[in-house]
């Protein structure tokens, strides 16, 4: 039963909490231990996938590929301990919220729904409940984009939704024509199948409607308007996990995908996504450029960033899938980290609008040292975590000769650094501002453990990730190497259940 226990601790947590909704304390301390609880069941995953294992679960034992699958190799056990790790930070952020007082109690069970919506999506071995736990992530995603009193809500939540929904018909037509040309849901399954069928109009066609909807899941250009349109709506924690999480799981389904279902069909996709690679770079950092609000700057630096992920992938070798992977870790961290530190910023000066904002180096230097480490990391300077994730993309890209895609990612690059550089001088570096009224509040002594903990230990993170390096690179190489060798994670699950 151990693929399921991180589900299983989201989905129980998020139950209780419904109970807990007349105990404020209780729900706190409930969010919480589960945090807790939760990072230390990813922890043990991940420890029983090292040495080549498959952690594979038929529910109700009924042999693959009929049943539903859950199964975690070393892709899933990663993308699953970065998740506790972003859940654990944010729930410690959301305590002091202070736009979730009036919400709190459709917060808190909300939130662990959204979890186990991300958790699922990274275990299921199943294309169909792929959709449902995307659906789950919607619908979690919607309520947490709602709660507050603000009505520019309603314009960011309505393009993220439709668009969401456009995504999700298309998946679900790539379904159904999937089921149609192999008889099965079984990802394990489905591949073995389309191996040995040779490619057909309508295999590329189904390939291409699932990479679509996966592609706006993930913010992709042209379809990423959604996401600076709603992120910088929505509450600091919600818009913290969308930052760290939702994007990310599109990503991982686009990996999947790619290397396990449509293998034949790389050469009609891959060059489109090179494309679209470089486009989405190109709009996401040109836009945040364009930008005075803090949280939108950084909505729009996540779909440049997703550009960078879509290069790895489209390049489609071992070295440019674990520098996809290094990168990815490394992003959740760090933009996780600078959503969390914009939220103290708007705490303690009172606004979200760089131009507003100033004197936070005098006043807070501690605070601008935390800021300074993750928007650097995220510019990609040296010796900070972006660095080497952006290092070893590039390196990919050349080994290869696309030497225009990177160009195109370091001139990004140097645009992100020019945004990093922005918000350092107007927010941190230049005097308080003439009209004064922004000065500092001071924070509560809860406010200071809750909001500085987890960007603590994120900023840790960062280092480690910075000065070790060879660790993430050494497990985004392993999980690389099983995702370029499908047929072990095909056998092991047509094998279970029997």
């Amino acid at each position: 039963m151990l693929p399921l226990l991180p589900v299983f601790i989201c989905l129980m947590t998020a139950i209780l909490q419904c109970f807990f909704w007349f105990l404020p304390l209780g729900k706190k301390i409930l969010h919480i231990t589960a945090a807790f609880f939760l990072l230390a069941a990813v922890i043990w995953v991940y420890y029983s996938t090292l040495g080549n294992h498959y952690l594979i679960l038929q529910m109700g034992n009924y042999p693959a590929p009929f049943g539903i699958t859950f199964v975690i190799d070393k892709l899933s056990a990663i993308m699953l301990l970065v998740t506790a790790f972003m859940g654990l930070s944010v729930a410690l952020y959301s305590l002091v919220d202070r736009d979730l007082i009036r919400h709190s109690t459709i917060f808190y069970p909300t939130y662990w729904f959204l979890l186990a919506g991300i958790c699922g999506g990274f275990s299921t071995g199943d294309l169909f409940n792929l959709y449902v736990w995307f659906e789950i992530m919607l619908i979690s995603s919607f309520i947490l984009m709602t709660l507050s009193d603000y009505k520019i809500q309603l314009d960011g939540t309505l393009k993220y939704v439709v668009l969401n929904l456009i995504a999700t018909i298309l998946m679900l037509s790539a379904i159904a024509m999937l089921y149609g040309i192999t008889g099965t849901l079984n990802m394990a399954a489905m591949s073995a199948k389309l191996l040995e069928i040779n490619a057909s109009n309508l295999i590329v066609s189904a390939a291409a409607l699932l990479c679509l909807a996966f592609a706006i899941k993930a913010a992709v250009f042209p379809l990423f308007f959604w996401l600076p349109a709603s992120y910088h709506t929505t509450s600091v924690s919600a818009s913290a996990i969308f930052a760290a999480m939702l994007t990310k799981v599109g990503v991982y389904a686009l990996i999947r995908v790619f290397t396990l279902l449509f293998i034949k069909e790389s050469y009609f996709l891959h060059p489109l996504m090179l494309g679209a690679a470089g486009l989405t770079m190109l709009t996401g950092v040109l836009g945040a450029a364009a930008q005075h609000n803090l949280r939108r700057i950084l909505s729009f630096h996540i779909i440049s960033q997703i550009g960078y992920m879509l290069m790895g992938l489209a390049i489609f070798t071992p070295l440019a899938m674990t520098a996809t992977l290094f990168f990815m870790i490394h992003n959740i961290i760090v933009k996780t980290n600078l959503f969390l530190i914009s939220g103290i910023v708007r705490r303690v000066k009172g606004s979200f609008n760089i131009t507003r904002l100033g004197g936070i180096l005098q006043n807070a230097p501690f605070l601008s040292f935390l800021f300074f480490i993750s928007a650097f990391s995220l510019a990609g300077s040296p010796p900070l975590s972006g660095f080497w994730g952006k290092l070893f993309l590039l390196k990919a890209a050349f080994v290869q000769s696309h030497f225009f895609l990177a160009a195109i990612a370091l001139s990004v690059s140097f645009l992100t650094l020019y945004s990093m550089t922005k918000i350092w001088h107007q927010v941190f570096w230049k005097a308080e501002t003439e009209n004064g009224h922004y000065g500092i509040k001071p924070l509560r002594l809860a406010e200071k453990i809750f909001m500085f903990s987890p960007v603590v230990l994120l900023i840790i993170l960062t280092l480690y990730l910075s000065f070790s390096p060879q660790f993430l690179f050494q497990a985004s190489n392993q999980a690389s190497i099983e995702l370029f060798n499908p047929q072990n994670y095909i056998s092991a699950i047509l094998r279970s259940g029997s």
